[in-house]
Order: C-alpha cells, then sequence, then structure tokens
C-alpha cells in the first residue's frame, strides 16, 4: 500500500494524435493542397498517476524489504527488458511520472493497474479526432469505467485546440491558414466528483492558455501532483475545501456509507423530462429495459444517467452502464442484455432503424420512444406513488436566480460561487428526499412479505396485495437483478435512507402493526376508501392500513376516528419538511510551491496541525465530527511517515465512530510495523489494545454474509416436523414454532410423522384462497359504517335460521353479529368479552332435530342460536377460541393473546377445510390452545396483580420462539416548543439473547427498531446518557454505544479483557460532571469521560465475580459474588461486607443490592434464596432485618421506586418453572419503613431477569426465554 489516502486523483491521463501521425498528416495535406482526410487516431501521449516524489533512500529497510517483496515481479520485468539510467528502487518510487509521446503503449509508459486505457482515446473523442482549420472551443464532457466487479471510476475530460502548422490553400489564393488538432485531458477518480473536476480543469486550461506546448506535461504534472493531495472527506457532514490558483472548490461528502457522493446538478432531468416522462424513464429502467440515452451535448448524457440512477437510490444498477458510447462503439447497442448506455444525437435515426426493442430518450426534447414506436408500451410506475411524485416536483424550486431574488448580490466571484453551490446542495437534498419517497412508495411493505430466518421473499403473496392494476409492473419488476440486489438488503436489515424514510412515515396503524401480529385480512377503513373512488390519493391509503386488529382495552393507541383516513402524502409532509442536517467545511492548506518529498511532507505536516486545532475546537457531545477529523489525520499521519501517531488517531476513531474505521488500512499498518514500533506501540497501553484486537480479527475465519435471497415454492415430498416448521414459516403463514408444532399435530394425528406434500398443497392452498376471498369481502355500506375502522372479518357463515331471523353470521376480531336477509345493517350478536356460555343443542326441523348452537351474553337475556347444520362444530370450536383468547388477554392485558387465538380460528378452518374427512373437527381441536388452557388452568388472575399491571408486549414478536429479555432500559424523552428535529418521544430499551436490541416508542408502546445487532453474546447491562447515548456492557468484553437518535452503533471501547457487567453514571453536584463507571467480572473498574470516552483511571478489586456498580455521594459500591465491597472513587477500599457462614453455599451468592443514603440500609437479594436482607450501610456486620418473600427461591433483581423495593423473584427450580399453570416469576412490593411485603404480583411464567422504572410512574419487568415478555406496573 504505497498510497493509503484515499485521494481526489487516480490518475490525469493526455490523449491525443502522436507527433508521428501529425507530421505525416501535415505533409499529406501540403502535397494535396486540401483536407481530405481530417481524421486521424487518437493515442495515449501521457499517463501521470501518483506517488509522484520519491522517497529518500534512508527509508527504513523494512519498509523497503515489503516493497521489494511486492514488486520483486515488476523490477524482474524491467531489469529482463533494458537497462535504465535509473535503479528500479528510483523507478518504483517515483512510478507517477509517465513516459512522454510516442508509441501507444510504450515500454516507457507507467499505467497504474486499475485502470484499462484500451478504449480511452475513443471516449476522450467520442465523435472523432479532426484537423481543422478553426480553432474550436474548449468542451467538457464526462466519462464512467466499470470494471467486472462493478466498481466505478470517474472520468472529466477537456477537449482543447492547438495550432499545429500553417499551410497554404489553393480555394484561397495562396492565403497561409492554420491547421488545429484537438488534445483532451482527462481526470480520472475513484469518486464522483464531476463538477470539482470539471473546475479544476477549467483552472489548468487558464495555466494550459498561458505556456509554451513544451512546457504542457510539466504543467500537467504538477496539476496532476496537486489533485493527488487532497483527499477524500469520509461519509458524515464534513465537506473539505481546497483552493487551486484563486479558485476555491469545495468536495461533498457521503452522507453515509450506503449513499453515493453527490456532485453534480440533479435537477437537470427535472428540467429536461416533465414529471410523467420522467416517471416513464425510471419506470423503464426499474424493468430493466436495454435503454439509450441521445443528446447533442456528450456532456449531458453522463449527467442525466448519473442523475437517474441516483434517482434509483437504494436500488442499484446491475447491467452494463455506458453512457458514452464513442462513433465506433454504437455495435455495443446489439447486446442482448439489459443496458444504459448513451450517444450522440445524430446517431437516433441510424439506431432506430437497425435495432429492436430498445427505450431511446431524446434528452434535449423530453421524448421517450422505442425503436418501433413513438410510444412505451410498458407498465407505468403505480398510480399512487406517482400521484405523490408529481405533487413533490411542483414544489421544488429549480431555478436559482428565482431564489435569489430578494437576497443582496455578492460582489466577488467567491461569494457567488458559495451562494449557487449552497443553493445547490439544498436543491439535491430536497430532490434526493423525493425521489427516495418515491422508491419507499413504489416498494412500501416489501418486507412484510419476507421471511427473514429462512431468506424467503413470498412474491405470490406481495403481488396479491397489489392493485390488480399495477400486478403487471411488479411482476416485471419482481425479475429483476436491480430487485434482487434490493431484496438482499432489506433482508440483511441495512438501515439505509429507504428504511429510515419507510419507517419514519408509517401510518400509527403500521406502527401498532409491529406490535402486534396478525393474520392480513382488510379492514372496514379499507373496504371503505375501496369504494369512495379509484383516485390515486385513496389508493394510498390501502398501503398505508393493514389490518390490525382492535385487541383489549388499549383503543387509545389501537384505533383512529372514523373520519380521519391517513393519505400517504400527508404522512410524508414531515419527512420531507425534515431540516437539513449541519454541515462543516474544513479548508485544507495551500498546497506547495514545489512538489518534492520535504515539501509535501511538510504540506501533511501542516494538514495534521490544522486538524489539530480543528479538533481541540470541536465541542465533544459532537462525536460524530471529531471521528472525521480523526479519520483525517489518521492518514495524514500515516503519509507523513509517523505512523504510531496515525495508530493513535485510528484507536480514537475506532472508540468514536467505527461505521468509518478503515479496517483494511489498519490492518496493513500494524502488520507492517517494524520491531522498535511494535516495542514502542506496546508501551502504550491503548495501541496495545488496538493492535491486540486488530490481529485477532485476522485470526479468525472470514465469516461470508448470506446474500442468498429465495422463492417459496411447495415441498414435493412429505414433510418431518422440521421440515413442516420451515415451510410454514416461509410461506409467511405462522412464525410461532409453538402454533406450528399443534398445527403439526393436527395435520398428522396419530397415524404419521410426517405430512404428505399433497396434504400440505392443500392446507396452504385452502389458506391462501381464504386470504383472497376475505379481500373481496361484500359488505352493505351501512354496516361497514357502523364497525370500527379497524375491525377485520375474519370468518362469514352460508345463509342460516336463527332466533333472530335468517341471514349470515360474521365474525371480527370484537365480535359476532348477524347480517339479516333482505335487510339493511347488521344485528350485533355479541362481543367476545361479554360471552358467558358456548354450547351445541339441536334445533326441530320438520321430523328431525337439526344441530344448532347457542350463545349465552351478559348484554342479552335471552340466547341467541343459529342452525348452522353441518358448519355447527366448527364455529363452536371458534367462537369458544376467540372467547378465551378474549379472556386472557383482558386479565393479563396482553393483546397479542387475542392474535393467536385469531390465527389459531384460521388454522383450524384450513385444517378442516383441506382435510375433509370425519376426523377433521377432532384435528382442529388440537389448535384450541387457549380453550384448552380455560379449561385446565384456572384463569382468574390476583386482583392486586390485575389492578397493578397495565399492559404486556412482546419483544420477540418478529422472531420464531421468544427470547429471555435480559436487560431492560427506559430513556426519557424530550418536548420542543415547535417542530424541532430535537424533540423526541421517550424510548424502551430491550436486550434479548444473542446481542439483540429492540426499541419501542414508550408513548405508544410501538416498535421503533426490531433489531439492532452487538455482536454475539449476552448484553449484560445498558445505561442512557444525557446526550443521547446508551451504553451497552457485552459479554464479549465490549462496551458498545448506541446513537438514541439514529438508533445507529458506531462507538465501541474495547478496554476491557473480560464481560462487561456493570455501568454506573456519576452525576455530580451540579450535574455537571459526565463520568462513567464500568465494571468486568474480573474485578477490573475503569473511569470514563463519557463526553470524549477517554479512560481516566482503572484500578481492581480482588474478588470472585465482579456483577455490578453503583455509585452513591462520594463512594463506589462493588457487588462481588458472596461479598459487597465500598470504594473511594479512587478505588481505595473502605468496608467489606462478606455473605455469613450460616447463608453459604455453592449457589450462594448476591444478585443484587439496593443503598438507600438517607436511612443508613443496604438491601440485598441472595440467588439461592427467598429473603432479603438489610444491613445497616456502616457497619455490614450483621443483617438487622431479614424479610421472607412467600413463593420466592430466589432473587434475581431489585429496583427502587419512590419509597418502595420492588424486588423480581426467580422461578422454583423444583417444578422447572411450571406450578400447574400459575405464573411462577413473581414480583414482590416491599415497604422499607414497614420492611413488609405489601403486594405479591403473579407477573410471569418464567424467571425474572430485569427491572426498569418509567419517571416513577411504571416499573417494567423483563422475564427468562420460557415466557420472554415485558410487563408495565403501576406505581402507586
Amino acid at each position: 500500500m504505497s498510497h493509503p489516502l484515499p485521494s481526489l486523483l487516480e490518475a490525469c491521463v493526455v490523449v491525443g494524435a502522436s507527433s508521428e501521425k501529425l507530421q505525416d498528416f501535415c505533409q499529406a495535406v501540403n502535397f494535396h493542397g486540401s483536407l481530405e482526410h481530417d481524421v486521424l487516431e487518437p493515442e495515449v501521449l501521457h499517463v501521470l498517476a501518483p506517488p509522484f516524489v520519491c522517497r529518500p533512500e534512508a527509508e527504513s529497510e523494512a519498509v523497503r524489504s515489503h516493497a521489494r517483496k511486492h514488486h520483486s515481479l515488476l523490477r524482474k520485468k524491467r531489469k529482463q527488458s533494458s537497462a535504465s539510467t535509473t535503479s528500479s528502487q528510483g523507478r518504483h518510487n517515483c512510478a507517477g511520472e509517465a513516459a512522454a509521446s510516442g508509441r501507444k503503449g510504450s515500454d516507457d509508459m507507467t499505467v497504474p493497474k486499475d485502470i484499462d486505457l484500451t478504449a480511452l482515446p475513443q471516449l476522450c473523442f467520442p465523435g472523432g479526432l479532426r484537423v481543422t482549420n478553426v480553432k474550436s472551443e474548449e468542451q467538457f464532457h464526462f466519462l464512467v469505467f466499470t470494471d467486472v466487479f462493478g466498481n466505478k471510476s470517474h472520468g472529466v475530460v477537456m477537449q482543447c485546440s492547438r495550432p499545429i502548422q500553417e499551410w497554404t490553400s489553393p480555394c484561397q489564393s495562396g492565403a497561409a491558414s492554420k491547421l488545429f488538432c484537438d488534445y483532451s485531458f482527462c481526470v480520472i477518480s475513484k469518486h464522483p466528483y464531476l463538477t470539482a473536476l470539471k473546475d479544476c480543469l477549467s483552472i489548468l486550461l487558464i495555466e494550459l492558455t498561458a505556456c509554451h506546448f513544451s512546457d504542457v506535461k510539466e504543467k500537467v504534472k504538477e496539476f496532476a501532483a496537486k489533485l493527488a493531495l487532497v483527499p477524500i472527506p469520509p461519509p458524515g457532514q464534513l465537506h473539505l475545501m481546497f483552493t487551486l490558483h484563486s479558485l476555491t472548490i469545495e468536495l461533498t461528502s457521503r452522507e453515509d456509507e450506503d449513499s453515493p457522493a453527490v456532485d453534480l446538478d440533479l435537477h437537470l432531468p427535472f428540467v429536461c423530462f416533465r414529471p410523467h416522462r420522467l416517471l416513464q424513464v425510471l419506470s423503464c429502467l426499474l424493468q430493466e429495459q436495454r435503454v439509450v440515452l441521445f443528446s447533442a451535448s456528450w456532456a449531458r448524457l453522463t449527467l442525466v444517467a448519473e442523475s437517474l440512477l441516483i434517482f434509483l437510490h437504494p436500488l442499484s444498477w446491475q447491467h452494463p452502464y455506458v453512457p458514452v458510447l464513442a462513433r465506433g462503439m454504437l455495435d455495443f447497442l446489439m447486446a442482448p442484455t439489459a443496458f444504459l448506455m448513451g450517444c450522440h444525437l445524430c446517431h437516433f435515426e441510424e439506431v432506430a432503424a437497425e435495432t429492436d426493442d430498445l427505450i431511446l430518450i431524446n434528452i434535449d426534447n423530453g421524448s421517450v420512444s422505442t425503436s418501433c414506436s413513438e410510444t412505451v408500451d410498458l407498465p407505468e410506475i403505480p398510480t399512487f406513488a406517482a400521484e405523490c411524485f408529481t405533487q413533490r416536483c411542483r414544489s421544488l424550486q429549480m431555478h436559482f436566480d428565482l431564489d435569489q431574488c430578494e437576497r443582496a448580490n455578492c460582489i466577488d466571484i467567491e461569494g457567488q460561487r458559495g451562494q449557487r453551490r449552497a443553493w445547490q446542495r439544498n436543491l439535491n437534498r430536497d430532490i434526493q428526499t423525493i425521489t427516495t419517497e418515491l422508491i419507499v412508495n413504489i416498494f412500501r411493505n416489501v418486507s412484510s412479505h419476507l421471511n427473514y430466518e429462512h431468506r424467503v421473499f413470498n412474491s405470490e403473496e406481495f403481488l396479491r396485495s397489489r392493485e390488480p392494476a399495477e400486478q403487471l409492473f411488479y411482476k416485471n419488476v419482481l425479475q429483476t437483478h436491480i430487485f434482487h440486489s434490493f431484496l438482499r438488503d432489506r433482508l440483511n436489515r441495512k438501515m439505509d435512507n429507504f428504511a429510515r424514510m419507510e419507517l419514519n412515515t408509517q401510518s400509527g396503524m403500521q406502527k401498532m402493526k409491529a406490535s402486534v401480529e396478525n393474520p392480513r385480512r382488510p379492514t372496514m377503513q379499507e373496504i371503505q376508501v375501496r369504494r369512495k373512488s379509484s383516485l390515486a390519493e385513496n389508493k394510498l391509503i390501502k398501503r398505508q392500513t393493514m389490518s390490525l386488529p382492535n385487541l383489549g382495552d388499549q383503543d387509545q393507541s389501537m384505533s383512529f376516528q372514523r373520519n380521519s383516513l391517513p393519505t400517504k402524502i400527508i404522512l410524508c409532509e414531515h419527512a420531507r419538511r425534515m431540516p437539513p442536517k449541519s454541515v462543516t467545511i474544513f479548508k485544507l492548506p495551500e498546497f506547495p510551491d514545489c512538489l518534492s518529498f520535504h515539501a509535501v511532507q511538510s504540506y501533511y505536516s501542516e494538514l495534521i496541525q490544522l486538524l489539530g486545532k480543528a479538533i481541540d475546537s470541536v465541542q465533544n457531545d459532537n462525536s460524530a465530527l471529531l471521528a472525521r477529523y480523526y479519520y483525517l489525520r489518521g492518514f495524514a499521519n500515516l503519509l507523513c511517515l509517523r505512523r504510531l501517531n496515525a495508530l493513535g488517531d485510528f484507536q480514537t476513531l475506532h472508540k468514536t465512530d467505527t461505521s468509518i474505521f478503515p479496517t483494511q488500512v489498519v490492518t496493513w499498518l500494524v502488520n507492517s510495523l517494524i520491531q522498535e514500533e511494535q516495542q514502542q506501540a506496546n508501551r502504550r497501553p491503548e495501541l496495545r489494545r488496538l493492535i491486540l484486537k486488530v490481529k485477532t480479527q485476522n485470526e479468525k475465519p472470514s465469516v461470508e454474509l448470506n446474500d442468498d435471497v429465495k422463492k417459496f415454492e411447495l415441498p414435493r415430498r412429505p414433510l418431518d416436523r422440521e421440515e413442516f416448521v420451515r415451510c410454514i414459516q416461509e410461506g409467511g403463514i405462522v412464525k410461532d414454532v409453538a402454533t406450528i408444532h399443534r398445527l403439526f399435530d393436527a395435520l398428522t394425528g396419530d397415524e404419521s410423522e410426517q405430512v404428505d406434500a399433497e396434504l400440505f398443497k392443500g392446507f396452504y392452498t385452502f389458506w391462501k384462497e381464504s386470504e383472497a376471498e376475505a379481500q373481496d369481502v361484500n359488505l352493505p355500506t351501512e354496516v361497514i359504517e357502523q364497525l370500527d375502522h379497524t375491525e377485520c372479518i375474519y370468518k362469514l357463515s352460508s345463509c342460516v335460521k336463527t332466533s333472530h331471523g335468517v341471514g349470515k353470521i360474521a365474525m371480527t376480531q370484537k365480535r359476532l353479529f348477524l347480517l339479516p336477509e333482505g335487510q339493511p345493517g347488521f344485528l350485533e350478536i355479541t362481543m367476545f368479552r361479554d360471552i358467558q356460555e358456548v354450547k351445541i343443542a339441536s334445533a326441530p326441523f320438520l321430523l328431525v332435530r337439526i344441530p344448532s348452537l347457542r350463545i349465552r351474553t351478559s348484554s342479552r337475556l335471552e340466547a341467541f342460536e343459529a342452525n348452522l347444520k353441518a358448519e355447527t362444530d366448527l364455529w363452536n370450536l371458534v367462537i369458544r377460541e376467540m372467547w378465551a383468547g378474549r379472556k386472557m388477554a383482558d386479565q393479563h392485558k396482553y393483546p397479542q393473546y387475542m392474535t393467536q387465538a385469531l390465527t389459531n380460528v384460521l388454522l383450524m378452518e384450513a385444517v378442516v377445510g383441506c382435510l375433509q374427512t370425519q376426523r377433521s373437527i377432532c384435528a382442529a381441536t388440537k389448535l384450541a390452545y387457549f380453550d384448552k388452557v380455560k379449561h385446565e388452568v384456572p384463569m382468574m388472575v390476583p386482583k392486586t396483580t390485575s389492578e397493578t399491571l397495565k399492559h404486556k408486549m412482546n419483544p420477540s414478536l418478529d422472531l420464531a420462539e421468544p427470547q429471555t429479555v435480559h436487560i431492560l432500559l427506559y430513556t426519557p424523552g424530550q418536548l420542543t416548543c415547535g417542530d424541532s428535529k430535537d424533540e423526541t418521544n421517550p424510548k424502551l430499551w430491550v436486550a434479548l439473547s444473542g446481542g439483540r436490541v429492540v426499541v419501542f416508542d414508550a408513548a405508544s408502546w410501538s416498535m421503533l427498531q426490531a433489531s439492532i445487532h452487538l455482536g454475539e453474546s449476552k448484553l449484560n447491562c445498558m445505561l442512557g446518557l444525557v446526550h443521547n447515548q446508551v451504553w451497552i456492557g457485552s459479554q464479549d468484553s465490549v462496551i458498545y454505544i448506541i446513537d438514541a437518535h439514529n438508533l445507529s452503533c458506531n462507538k465501541q471501547l474495547t478496554d476491557h479483557r473480560h464481560e462487561v457487567t456493570g455501568l454506573a453514571l456519576d452525576v455530580g453536584e451540579q450535574h455537571s460532571s459526565s463520568d462513567m463507571y464500568s465494571c468486568s467480572n474480573d474485578g477490573t473498574i475503569l473511569q470514563w469521560d463519557s463526553s470524549n470516552l477517554k479512560m481516566k483511571r482503572h484500578f481492581n478489586i480482588s474478588c470472585k465475580h465482579l456483577s455490578s456498580i453503583q455509585i452513591h455521594g462520594d463512594t463506589l459500591w462493588c457487588c462481588c459474588g458472596d461479598t459487597i465491597v465500598e470504594l473511594k472513587k479512587s478505588g481505595m477500599p473502605q468496608r467489606r461486607l462478606a455473605l455469613p457462614g450460616h447463608l453459604r453455599g455453592p449457589t450462594s451468592r448476591f444478585t443484587d443490592f439496593i443503598v438507600i443514603p438517607e436511612r443508613g440500609e443496604l438491601w440485598t437479594g441472595l440467588a439461592d434464596s427467598g429473603e432479603l436482607y438489610v444491613w445497616h450501610a456502616d457497619g455490614h456486620k450483621a443483617a438487622f432485618k431479614k424479610i421472607s418473600l412467600t413463593g420466592c427461591s430466589g432473587v434475581s433483581c431489585m429496583i427502587r421506586v419512590k419509597d418502595q423495593i420492588w424486588v423480581g423473584c426467580c422461578a422454583e427450580s423444583g417444578v422447572g418453572g411450571h406450578c400447574d399453570g400459575q405464573l411462577r416469576g413473581q414480583l414482590m412490593v416491599v415497604h422499607p419503613e414497614t420492611l413488609t411485603v405489601a403486594k405479591e404480583l403473579q407477573a410471569h411464567s418464567d424467571s425474572i431477569k430485569t427491572l426498569c422504572s418509567a419517571e416513577d410512574r411504571y416499573v417494567l419487568s423483563g422475564s427468562a426465554q420460557r415466557d420472554g415478555k415485558i410487563a408495565i406496573w403501576k406505581v402507586e
């Protein structure tokens, strides 16, 4: 790695006619007296590539040997060719100096390995290189090169003309005339800074105009060497600025790692095309057509093509992409695959006549046609997305002069350029927001049809969810490579702009759906919208509302007002109005006058000094900006040969923002350290840790990311239990493994251990047909208007005789009602929570008795009876299951029980429908889970528990099985005046097994982030900081720091050597202190400055297992297995409380403790004892009080809320968590004044693992895997 810093310049190439060809041409002109053959073959004349300076001979032996190894083959080849005046080492160090003119591919010419110059001459002169007798004006155009791996390089080409000789034309009566020939200067970069490079070439043009042609090579070399010194800004909000001969040039950074850098005018396509034409162009690209752009301007081709691909982001074009085709490359258009290419407008008729099935786009007049027709017969972008996009386009201000009418004029050119840059930056941001919104509107809810565990996309189900008129468009798109790549990113849960906007623009109903999984059925709101009109904005509502049952008493958060129909346009308004992120511009030093080695080193030294000043001036809470400065300074130190300083900067960067950490560069740097440097690094603890981490990572086997995307296919052979679970999950029917096992038992019965493939196909077909039929349910308008907007029809009987007349019985998630035959409206039979009895009876009919279903409710005196005939048994099962599910959901304050009951009911119906045998009802009975629980286990929840419990939720909803809730953390929200970006809702952070963190909006209890993955190990502790950070300690010895605003983890602290077990914040008396303490189980305690993430102090205490720490006043309390230790903040021990001998045992240890300073008390809990022990905080000699906790086998966690102590208990190990179905994870509320248990709460069906407080109003408890739920309790 000879040039590790990502720089603006990859190479500068001069292209033109060789001196020999020009001489031959001039002789021919003088001989013939005319310009008959004025077209010449362009050649590469010079290639200038970094590095442009030679390293001194005194460079270390290690570096030289490393270089000799790397380039041994190159030197061997050069030695075999011919002797040279320069040594091979010098030739390596000065590799950037290319040879002069002459034959193409000269041996003197050194070409960078990543650049293919074969086609470059043609692309620099796409219209051909001509000799004329009139000097042409300078012209610019832009190129894009793509290698076989899809990596792009960008080129900016400047054509300028120079005289080659005078000649005498016979037509001009002997008058002398000059001949002119064009030369091209092409600057190639791996980064798409087209505008910046064009500005640089404009400066070069001024210099070339003033110099002699013999000095051109040196001028170009000096120009290229300066650009090679310009670094590329890392992703984020730090832009770079440099001055080139009095012209200030700005390099904008990428918004994030997944976003492209934008350095062009994105509004050009909006100027060239009307919105509907632009949508047509984007539709062609999304459907991967063979697209050709035409323009009379070569420059316009690339600028428009690049803009179009940015509009598609995050979808990435996967096919050949050549925005400029030279005249000799037109045969590329015969390629059978999809492509995006650009041609000069003069070839339009020729291309249209010679090719078939091409999409021809004329940029100059804004037309779109095909090679066979003037119209394009392709499905258009769905109407709801197109209408929203068109409306957004009207709000764009695309005229700079109109925008500047009210502003003062700048009197200097730099001020005018600055105004223009700021205007263009804001306009580009608005356009990117609009186009991202377009892509979100097109592909919203794709994630709803993904199975992440098995990486399956259910395309058929997705297509069924689209409008009929849109399905052809989606069928075409779903078959493309561009969509396949998009699916891979969704399955990998990439949090890019698409994912963020989709999340931010979700309706309340969609957010609630993420917290309550339910079968898909159209809501009354959707049915209403379908009937109102076929306008596009009404179609938007279907995308915003999916079937979400109104479960339980949470109506205030789970239902909407009858007339409040959300539209997509309103929902997206917030995202469009979001204020831009602040941008910081860092100005690079002036370029050195001479480009010697020492001058370049001085340049980097000055850059390091400026970056150091910038770091000192940044506030500590702006860690993102600090990280960018450390990134640049690390590379500058590396180029300045200060390798250990570079390692130090990269170490700080790793703590500050891992998203831009240059892993490959740091690995190379660590591996290339010489012995003396390694010894110096080992004397610096932070460098020693970084080196150890890099080497450890290198030793680990590389794990390839699974990029497979499968489509669901029906099985062709019998399925065992495990295969059946996989197929049901892949088919998008049910996720829950326990439910799938019950379904397997229902389908197999007692006869087989496998489900036949035909039986599975019948079940799957019946399930999907039921879903499809539910989409077309036909209800009278007055019925729809009277039902809740969130209600869905889940079952509808045939026309039957009832005690209230003839009609159809309908079932929603809330109620049963009768649709009378020939009468308007409906008659409510009962709400499920009002049912008192359901039984099968018989009704007389002529000489026989027909089975009927009788329902008694608390809302009616008389029973409702329906002669359901053959449907009676199934309806009996269905209603009893819904009744039991409703009861359990109400009593346990857990709406998901009702959703599970709905799923069970639909599975019962599918089982009966596919079996169609006498045993079908018996088989369906195995799915009646809640009805079975109701009969086997008492359903009544103790009164105290019911009154205190407010709500329950499942953080493992998107997983196949429940996960242990290891840690809970509540962080308060922030309210501001007006629409401020700083206004946030409170959040609940949930640490699950395997390093997974789930985030809920604590205002609505809807899931904000399905999962943030922090390694693979268990997470032990969490703590929130005032400046929007959440610190999480892990079993893998890392402290992960999450940004609470964007829910991303880009910071890590790796100073602990063992698992991190505790975190404590020292707020200080004036709330000015920001010290954080962390501990690991080996007894290490580290003190941090949380503002700059620097370690201030570390010390160790001798103990078996340090499990947690707390700060009270000036002391630090540590829970160390069978000991509680009190320390000063300096680490000096003060007192030690050891577990008394009579309490010691193989598993005896302190699990948690609470210090009450004003009472002078220390409360402790033990892992194997159902008792609390209260000690004198200043004595520790003996417990003066013991509090027995009835039914508790051990204490797992404790928390103090107001004047209460809440204690989480373990399930009794003797019964393995079961006790006749009673909830075993008890929660005790103890009063410190009376030292008595005030409340015994039956909380969970497994041990309570964690407790947290929400502003002292609520206590939240999380349980182990068998239960895996979170309970919210009211504090009195």
